[in-house]
């Protein structure tokens, strides 16, 4: 099915099923432990060895010896993985980094052997016995220090826009601010894991996956074998947030360790492997040059960007936002990558938008105090119902002004005062912050098979991942309004290369793209269906299980007849994500208690306003939000990978240093959607919100801060020493 023109009413909109709170399908599973994840496949990979892996004790050189002998004698020892003896190796694509390294080293705890052993204890003990030599090399591991050298620059498509030098000269009131975020990692529960039996010549795996297709392919493509030798299957994953968007070393060298030992093997990565040996959201460097006259209109907006990535990488595009969520004529946008060998920076939940809004959100605060101006004013006066770069080209749907004048009602902003350091419960500072949400809509074609059977049983089957998204829950809930039966009858069978391929869960395109994908698949069910009947498609009704049209009815079981109709389909978007300008809105706002003697920040009040298109399943999504707003909160006051920048490795790489917010941190959270369709977006007229949710947390928080205390960190994280020696005194 195509998508080239704006939905109009179809079945979805009878809400009957979507758009109600229903619980996760999958949650009983969940809670009572009996869901399949990838190391515990124990029922199909039966008598499975386990693997350990050994990770590079340099960031940059060769290795010169490795000794095994040890390890090989040790007890319950199977076999060991190394480049010597894994056989040739390709790159897919998404990797930066080759998987296994050896003997040139291109990060730290890169992995460079994979000792397999009758159990894990076993493999654990052998790997510690394995000696290696290493020649080091000279490494860059400083972004300050790279960014005054940097002479590569990616720009964006927009990336100069009228005369930025000009109109910020000219400026009445201007801001010329550098901000920084730091390294972050993913830490998601569910470590890299994988389960991988040989069968001949064909690779089953069972991993830890958002993207099931990308990584089927890069799989068959680093080992040389045919995509159609591998079957990966994926059906829960314990949360990825970007760094399971790709193939990762736990994937190969099970697979590896499967060939040689000639039986399943189980790899977990270790947790203290995970910050260095994978992806990671890198470090920025941000420079917000603002000009405005006197009545608050911005008149010119820059924004650059430096982060680091290994040769072959990408920048962090933290300048995106920019280009969309503000007016102004002059326009200046553009982000410079530095070569760092550190390991590989990559996609982090809200990739671009969460570390940019993170600077832009502040500098925007900053801006308006100098104005004299309510910031949330500030906002709302240099709104933008166009592309500032092509005004012909309009949002799709754009509530950014409502997302902030509802917060702003709900929240009590007309008592916040303006003035910092003006509020005071006992030794607590309080303030309130508010920054505005931003994230791109992306769009991308994603595939469905639905079987309708004699029993009158609705089974969807797609690639499409649930990493504690709720993706079985709306894809069922799609299906039951589609073919108008109860989501009882509906039966989901996600994660599995065998299936059409989908969206896959990243960008914040999931939820939208493989509804619609079953949306798709489900109108051909439908037309099949009613020509099975003899009954005529148009006009046809499912209700209850049952088609009506031209004043008959036949149930669905019946129309199905033992044989069942099986149908298959594929959405794909054309040219209506290019005519027009897709983003989601949102506004966050943030009331923080500051300890007046230790600087000690507490988060007591967090409120977030979202508009990205019909809501699918409220429930689910508030879940998604507030998840994102913890998120947010960590990294505006904790989460930070601190670099060693003599030998180029991430210090704190286990969650006893890396620290994340926990319970105690997080105060009550409220999330508001606004009534909001978007028939530019897709069939299901939905867009994304689970990124949303994070973007602009962190300058709300710092904003706040800075509203209870009079001290502006342009530095996250802020944490209590960056405050502490500023404090407002108490006799204020």
């Amino acid at each position: 099915m195509k998508f080239d023109k704006p939905a109009t009413t179809n079945p979805i909109d009878q809400l009957k099923v979507i758009g109600k709170p229903v619980d996760r399908i999958d949650g009983p599973l969940k809670t009572t432990g009996t869901a399949p994840y990838a190391y515990e496949r124990h029922d199909v990979a039966p008598n499975a060895a386990f693997g350990y892996i050994v990770g590079s004790a340099i960031s940059k050189g060769r290795i010169t010896s490795m000794d095994q002998s040890r390890a090989k004698a040790a007890p319950g020892v199977i076999a060991i993985v190394t480049a010597e003896n894994a056989g040739k190796l390709g790159k897919g694509e998404w990797n930066t980094a080759r998987l296994l390294g050896g003997p040139t080293i291109e990060h730290y705890h890169q992995a460079i052997a994979l000792v397999i052993a009758q159990t894990f204890e076993e493999a654990r003990a052998a790997a510690q016995l394995i000696k290696v030599e290493y020649a080091r090399a000279e490494g860059s591991f400083d972004l300050a220090t790279a960014r005054a050298s940097t002479e590569k620059k990616t720009a964006d498509r927009n990336s100069a826009i009228g005369d930025f030098a000009g109109a910020f000269a000219k400026a009445e009131v201007q801001l010329d601010e550098t901000y920084s975020t730091p390294d972050h990692s993913h830490a998601m529960m569910e470590p890299f894991a994988t389960t991988a039996a040989w069968n001949g010549d064909k690779l089953t795996v069972w991993t830890s996956n958002q993207m099931v297709d990308w990584t089927t392919n890069e799989l068959a493509t680093t080992l040389g074998i045919a995509k159609d030798k591998v079957h990966l299957m994926s059906p829960y994953v314990g949360g990825g947030f970007g760094a399971k968007l790709f193939l990762r070393a736990d994937a190969l060298l099970a697979a590896l360790g499967a060939r040689i030992a000639r039986r399943p093997v189980k790899v977990a990565m270790q947790r203290p492997l995970m910050a260095n040996n994978s992806t990671h959201r890198p470090a920025t460097i941000q420079r917000i040059r603002l000009g405005a006259n006197k009545q608050g209109k911005l008149t010119a907006i820059g924004h650059e960007s430096w982060s680091g990535n290994l040769v072959g990488g990408k920048p962090e595009n933290a300048v995106q936002q920019t280009l969309w969520l503000y007016a102004g004529e002059n326009r200046l946008t553009g982000t410079r990558l530095a070569q760092l060998d550190l390991p590989e920076g990559n996609a982090m939940r809200a990739p671009g938008e969460a570390p940019g809004l993170m600077a832009l959100e502040i500098a925007i605060d900053e801006m308006a105090e100098r104005l004299g101006m309510d910031p949330l004013e500030l906002r709302v006066l240099n709104d933008t119902q166009v592309d500032p770069a092509n005004p012909a080209r309009r949002f799709s749907e754009r509530r950014l002004i409502e997302c902030l004048r509802t917060g702003a009602q709900r929240f009590g902003w007309a008592q916040r005062s303006a003035k910092p350091a003006q509020r005071r419960e006992g030794r607590w500072w309080i303030g309130t912050g508010m920054a505005a949400a931003f994230r791109n809509n992306q769009v991308t074609k994603s595939g469905a098979r639905v079987r309708l059977d004699g029993r009158g049983l609705v089974t969807v089957e797609t690639d499409m991942t649930d990493i504690g998204t709720g993706s079985y829950t709306i894809i069922a809930q799609t299906a039951a309004e589609m073919m108008g039966v109860p989501l009882e009858r509906v039966v989901v069978r996600l994660g599995d290369s065998s299936f059409p391929v989908s969206a896959g869960s990243g960008g914040q395109w999931g939820g939208n793209c493989s509804t619609a994908g079953v949306y798709a698949a489900c109108v051909k069910l439908r037309e099949a269906v009613a020509q099975r009947a003899g009954l005529p498609a148009d006009g046809a009704s499912f209700t209850d299980g049952m088609l009506r049209a031209g004043g008959r009815s036949v149930s669905l079981a019946e129309a199905a007849g033992e044989s069942g109709i099986v149908v298959e389909d594929t959405i794909e978007f054309a040219e209506l994500s290019k005519q027009y300008q897709q983003s989601t809105f949102g506004a966050h706002f943030v009331e923080v208690a500051v300890d007046a003697f230790t600087a000690e920040v507490r988060v007591r009040r967090m409120l977030a306003v979202c508009a990205s298109g019909r809501i699918l399943n409220p429930k689910s999504a508030r879940s998604q939000v507030i998840g994102a707003m913890t998120m947010g909160v960590g990294a505006a006051l904790m989460e930070e990978l601190a670099v060693d920048k003599r030998l180029g490795f991430f210090v704190n790489h286990d969650l006893a240093g890396y620290e994340v917010p926990v319970h105690a941190d997080i105060p009550h959270q409220e999330v508001i959607f606004l009534d909001e369709t978007d028939a530019i977006s897709s069939p299901m007229k939905a867009k994304g919100v689970g990124e949303l949710g994070i973007c602009g947390v962190g300058a709300a928080v710092a904003n706040a801060i800075y509203n209870a205390t009079g001290v502006r960190v342009r530095d996250y994280p802020v944490t209590l020493d960056k405050l502490i020696d500023r404090m407002p005194s108490m006799t204020t």
